[in-house]
């Protein structure tokens, strides 16, 4: 199966304007068992409520039905369960569409299939949903230029509901510039028409393409990759008078000028470029700001002060090294971090009664996951930050369990060296960002 898709990888990497005509036989009933593998145990039901566990069991009743229906493009994708997740740091929540989980793992082997054609043209700026990149890579990138390129403007971008907004058509349009098997493109055209099922009610899919499945995310990048990632590089860059960088991670991304006539140029062309491919700019989230070691000499020489930029839960500034030289602070995003303490206050509250070891397991955990995220250099000030309130909140919380039940600073300790908290960790160093950069 491996080889196949490997083979597949070669022929788009030798020939970029292939065009595809059979790839169905790739999605086999074992790369199918394979993503349905992949899922949490916990993963959510779709509208047929049925599990992991209940599927997986079922497997072999299931399975070949759904391919032989794929082969004849009989196949009827079934309508997304939609939910709403709340938005880092305001009230507003986000809806995100679940498909069944036999779906979602259908989604999955087609995106494989995909993706060993497409991770062939897709560009090195664009991070996000791809196999073998990371958001500590975007990040890392953007680190680079920002210190060692020509930067003194930078535009950050945000697209108004991106994922609502796709056209089908457009959509249909860049897929078949790779791909012309009839079974994937039809099934690709019902994963879109779906619709969603929200509090009961069907809602038919005349575009957009709901958060949640995995052929989303390969939509999205696709999407963006011919709208803008090949725009860019092509079209933009040539045409530009000083150097221009771009760093994309699903549809937030960022562009960094050396002059700002070109950032200037760039903004007036984006906002008729978005709207030939129905997509508009969130104003109140995309703004133009002077930044770099370049925007520093003179916002130092005037004693003015540079503002900061946001990025993927990461504020950036400007700041000094050691011996006086221009270096790039790292820290966590304000909204983020008070999201991960609200989030772990929650916790202890809800966990306050099981035993102490159950307590301290838990705290770890979800600090476990906090750290490797926010665990890049420079970023050890808002980390102790975490670990600070949670050592001191667990005493508090442990004392709320009863009246009587006031956790004394000694006894606290005690419960501290049997049950420590764990501390933060680097996990992206210097060395790390500077080797990431350059994959």
């Amino acid at each position: 199966m491996a080889t196949g898709l490997e083979r597949l990888a070669a022929k788009a990497r030798e020939n970029t304007n292939l065009r595809f005509t059979s790839l169905c036989h790739h999605v086999t009933p074992d790369l199918i068992r394979e993503h349905l593998k992949k899922m949490p145990t916990n993963t959510a039901v779709g509208i047929d409520h049925e599990t992991k566990d209940q599927s997986k069991a079922k497997f072999d009743d299931w399975a070949p039905e759904m391919i032989a229906a794929v082969h004849r493009e009989g196949y009827k994708a079934p309508a997304v369960r939609r939910v709403f997740i709340p938005k880092p740091g305001k009230s507003e929540k986000r809806p995100i569409g679940v498909p069944t989980v036999s779906d979602r793992a259908l989604q999955g082997a087609v995106s494989e299939v995909l993706s060993a054609i497409y991770e062939q043209d897709f560009l090195n700026c664009s991070y996000g949903g791809r196999p073998g990149r990371s958001a500590h890579q975007a990040i890392s990138k953007l680190h680079k230029t920002i210190s060692g390129c020509k930067v003194s403007w930078v535009f950050e971008c945000d697209l108004k509901n991106f994922f609502g907004s796709l056209d089908h058509g457009w959509v249909e349009r860049f897929v078949a510039h790779r791909v012309g098997d009839p079974r994937i493109t039809s099934l690709i055209r019902r994963w879109l028409k779906a619709g969603v099922i929200d509090r009961g009610d069907l809602e038919p899919s005349e575009v957009g393409t709901p958060q949640g499945g995995p052929i989303s995310v390969l939509i999205s990048n696709l999407y963006l990759h011919y709208v803008l990632d090949l725009w860019i590089e092509r079209v933009i860059k040539p045409h530009m008078r000083g150097e221009v960088h771009y760093v994309r991670y699903l549809d937030d991304f960022v562009l960094c000028f050396q002059y700002r006539s070109d950032a200037l140029r760039f903004q007036e062309g984006l906002v008729k470029r978005l709207a030939k491919f129905s997509l508009t700019i969130e104003s109140s989230k995309t703004r133009l700001v002077e930044f770099g070691r370049f925007a520093q000499r003179g916002a130092e020489r005037f004693g003015e002060k540079l503002s900061s930029i946001y990025f993927l839960g990461f504020t950036l500034y400007c700041s000094r090294n050691a011996n006086g030289g221009f270096k790039l602070g790292v820290k966590t995003e304000k909204t983020r971090l008070r999201r991960s303490i609200a989030k772990l206050t929650k916790l202890m509250l809800a966990i306050r009664h099981q035993t102490l070891r159950a307590q301290a397991k838990a705290i770890d955990l979800n600090l476990a996951g906090h750290y490797r995220y926010y665990g890049v250099a420079g970023n050890s000030a808002a980390m102790e930050k975490v670990h600070r309130f949670v050592v001191q909140n667990w005493r508090r919380t442990l004392s709320s369990r009863s009246q009587r039940g006031r956790v004394n600073w000694k006894r606290y300790g005690k419960i501290l060296d049997a049950f420590p908290i764990r501390k933060p960790k680097i996990y992206v160093t210097y060395s790390d960002i500077e080797r990431m950069a350059s994959l």
